[in-house]
């Protein structure tokens, strides 16, 4: 099976774990310090305003928790984004509002965001939709112009540049994943950037339990009665570990590398696809942008994406599309609305395999499938 994503790890990374395996230390310490502090360096931020969690998601769920988002406030969002932003809204209470996106670049513009704002928006949380910044930087100038809270889920966009800047440091907060099937990954992990220093502080104590102080060996050194609780508010555990931030370091160090390879691929891809006129590819990207080539979508006619993707599973591709549109999901109370741009999209498009482990005969081999397929499913149906 050629796999949409496949983690890249090896020696290092092992090397790395038996370091920390030797130093009897397997949770939140040292290690995990200095993986922020790297993470802070290659944002170009200080490192303590950069969070190891145990995972992206914890990582949405604290943004809304550390504004006190709730109920009465409203938190817009792109409807082609993951689950669980729309999940910690809900949870804190709040309403989520789904704003569309282009139908190609899946980004929302500011003037998607500024048709669905109203006196109760407190908060816009933007996807960079398959590594592209979009128009992030009007985004977060508007956002801060009117006071309100700009999140980026920066999941995808990990290797992305926008004028010389990260995804992720233009807004207020921002939180990276580091699932198996991210660019870079610890296996299961999330990272949470937080501008303001007095927030990053509250974000750091919500994440291990509201203490202000930990009860452990390092506070030890430096209190008397150490053991006694300092809890203003309640939190939860979302803390990373040394064993995983040990991976993150390594991970980090070859980020380089694998956005490089991933270059190499999107690239192989459409000079293998150029000529395949019923297929739309990733358009261009404006000047300044780079992408971490996250994804790689293309386009067709909608009568024959869900055959096309069968076609490609059955001979061992999987593909799938991301992700799917939240206005349309019952849970989130939105079924109403029409996001004509959200819709076109999500029923035209299919995200190809990329990661550094396909070879370009992998590449071609995806290439040469779906040309095939879709010349076919054409036929067939009379489409095009």
């Amino acid at each position: 099976m050629i796999n949409l994503f496949q983690p890249q790890v090896g020696e290092e990374e092992l090397s790395a774990v038996a370091e920390v395996f030797d130093s009897k230390w397997l949770g939140h310490g040292p290690r995990t310090k200095a993986f922020e502090a790297e993470f802070g360096e290659h944002l170009g931020v200080p490192a303590d305003h950069v969070l190891f969690l145990n995972s992206g998601t914890s990582g949405l769920f604290l943004c809304v928790e550390a504004l006190g988002l709730g109920e009465g406030d409203e938190v817009v969002l792109p409807s082609m984004s993951f689950l669980a932003a729309a999940n910690a809204v809900v949870v804190s209470g709040a309403r989520p509002v789904f704003c569309d996106v282009d139908s190609r670049t899946m980004n929302p513009s500011w003037r998607d965001i500024e048709a669905v704002l109203t006196p109760r928006t407190r908060a816009v949380i933007v996807l960079h939709y398959g590594g592209y910044p979009g128009e992030i930087v009007e985004i977060a100038e508007r956002c801060r112009e009117r006071g309100i809270t700009l999140i980026e889920d920066a999941a995808c966009s990990l290797g992305s540049v926008v004028d010389g800047r990260r995804p992720g440091s233009l807004g207020d907060l921002a939180v990276w994943s580091l699932d198996a099937a991210k660019i870079l990954t610890t296996g299961d992990g999330g990272l949470m950037y937080v501008r303001d220093p007095e927030l990053a502080v509250r974000a750091r104590r919500l994440a291990y339990h509201g203490l202000v102080h930990p009860s452990g060996l390092g506070y030890a050194r430096v209190s008397h009665r150490w053991w006694e609780l300092q809890v203003p508010e309640v939190g939860r555990r979302l803390i990373g570990n040394d064993l995983t931030a040990a991976i993150g370091s390594i991970q980090l160090r070859r980020l380089p590398e694998f956005t490089a390879r991933r270059g190499e691929i999107a690239a192989l891809y459409r000079h293998e696809l150029a000529d395949v006129e019923e297929l739309l590819l990733p358009p261009p990207l404006p000047a300044g942008h780079e992408t971490s080539h996250y994804f790689f979508w293309v386009q067709m006619d909608a009568g024959i994406r869900d055959e096309v993707a069968a076609d490609l599973l059955a001979a061992g591709v999987y593909t799938t599309f991301r992700y799917a549109p939240l206005h349309k999901v019952p849970t989130y109370g939105e079924t109403h609305r029409v996001l004509p741009g959200t819709e076109h999209a999500s029923g035209r498009t299919l995200c190809l395999p990329i990661h550094p482990g396909l070879t370009d005969d992998d590449v071609r081999t995806v290439a040469a499938l779906l040309r095939e397929s879709v010349a076919s499913r054409t036929r067939l149906l009379g489409v095009g």
